[in-house]
């Protein structure tokens, strides 16, 4: 079922003009300076989270549990990031504050709070709802941000997501990354028999949804780059499959019958290619499909196996696990195949490769003397940095912004399983992921539209 999709007025050319005829009318007291003190420098290692007050949203017309709610998930939001500090809100000395009118910033100061989100939740007379917020300077005593945006109403989580994602831009000067969902593989059952169903939620653990009924093993999904498009392995039989699903509206294809095993497939950048790995005899190589033409590529030929491409964000490069010289590690060589490079010479095997969005860095799995880590590098195999260890941890993939990372780390035990967890690039900020049951092979979403 087609998901709806929130008007947002802070975007696109008619919604443009809305938004400014907001900002215009609150001008006399409203603008925004150009030396705002309060932000965030995320290039830090160990970040002090800032301190930032998000009072109730004021709901009018029957809206006030909305309006609380939808103030909740910002909060949720931003606490999660590790970079924000929501303050408890029994210490607030101003317990209502109007978006019309400027706060009593004397009143927040002793507190410690640094930033300050007020906002309000109405009811239209179309049936939509209308949210807008103001972001303050506590210390300035100017306003950094003011939007107003339009939706459905059973969309408003929703909108509190872009309304996280548009204070973390704000105060950070980065994409935010928390109106997004990921795709995982959900498990169920015995644990020498799991059943395995595509899932989708939004990146906080709401929404869960199943895309396939369990009737066939499904593995590895991966989303495109550029859509709301994910690929995925299903075994209904002797051979396994590549699928193209459309999430937005269900519409599902087959990319390829394939014999033989078939690992990982993953788009490019523009979404027009997919890069997998096919088995044929006792090696795997690394193959490419046009999804237009259905045209397969094979891009590299050795004994070895060859498995888990990941291309670079401009398209240039493939990262990918070989165990071409003795053990599991992670080369990178141009798209067309040529010139193949081993960039990973630590100590234990190297596996999972996905670059980053920002191309700045390539995440990986790592095992050592019984250990398996997540890890960070650069493109050229310098700078090598350990985000989390712990018992089977795997599969890492990222955020649409390249500061946080999603994986899977199973829990020993007859009853034990999979389950997700984040880190950002800290390495300090790790948290467990709510999900239905057990879950692995986790991919998240661009930015939604």
């Amino acid at each position: 079922m087609k998901r709806p999709v929130p008007r947002l007025l802070a975007l696109g050319a008619a919604r443009a003009l809305a938004l400014a005829l907001f900002v215009v009318a609150a001008a006399p007291f409203f603008a925004a300076p150009a030396n705002a003190v309060v932000e965030i420098d995320v290039t830090q290692g160990n970040i002090e989270p800032l301190p930032i007050a998000i009072p109730d949203f004021v709901g009018t017309g029957g809206e006030d549990k909305m309006a609380r709610d939808i103030s909740d998930v910002i909060k949720a939001d931003l606490a999660r990031s590790g970079l924000f500090r929501p303050l408890d809100s029994a210490a607030f000395i101003e317990k209502t504050v109007s978006i019309n009118a400027p706060p009593q910033f004397a009143s927040w100061r002793p507190i410690g709070a640094q930033g300050l989100v007020v906002g309000a939740i109405s009811k239209q007379p179309d049936g939509r709802i209308r949210a807008e917020f103001r972001l303050w300077d506590v210390f300035a005593g100017q306003q950094m941000l003011g939007q107003q945006f339009y939706t459905s109403a059973d969309n408003w989580r929703r909108m509190a997501h872009i309304i996280a994602d548009a204070i973390y831009e704000r105060l950070t000067g980065e994409k935010g990354y928390f109106d997004t969902r990921i795709v995982f593989i959900d498990e169920t059952g015995p644990k020498n028999k799991r059943v395995k169903r595509l899932a989708i939620m939004d990146q906080d653990g709401a929404n869960v949804r199943y895309l396939t009924n369990g009737g066939d093993l499904v593995l590895t999904p991966r989303f495109s780059p550029s859509r709301q498009e994910v690929t995925y392995m299903a075994y209904s039989g002797a051979d396994p499959r590549v699928y193209l699903l459309n999430i937005e509206t269900g519409q599902q294809e087959v990319v390829g019958n394939f014999p033989g095993m078939t690992f990982a497939p993953r788009f490019s950048p523009d979404g027009q290619r997919v890069a997998m790995s096919l088995q044929q005899g006792g090696n795997a190589n690394i193959f490419v499909m046009d999804l237009r033409s259905r045209r397969t590529t094979r891009l590299t030929n050795t004994p070895a196996i060859d498995t888990s491409p990941s291309y670079s964000p401009d398209g240039q490069k493939i990262v990918f696990e070989s165990d071409r010289g003795g053990s599991q590690q992670l080369y990178v060589m141009s798209a067309d195949g040529a010139n193949p490079q081993r960039i990973s010479f630590g100590p234990g095997r190297y596996s999972t490769p996905v670059w980053s969005p920002r191309g700045d860095l390539i995440a990986f799995t790592k095992m050592h003397q019984g250990r398996f880590m997540i890890g960070v590098m650069r493109p050229d195999g310098s700078a090598e940095r350990i985000l989390t260890e712990g018992y089977h941890n795997e599969g890492p993939a990222w955020a649409p912004n390249g500061r946080v990372l999603v994986f899977f780390r199973d829990t020993p035990g007859p009853n034990g399983g999979p389950q997700l967890w984040t880190v950002d690039l800290t390495g300090y900020n790790e948290q467990r992921l709510p999900v239905p049951a057990f879950a692995s092979d986790p991919a998240w979403s661009p930015l939604l539209e």
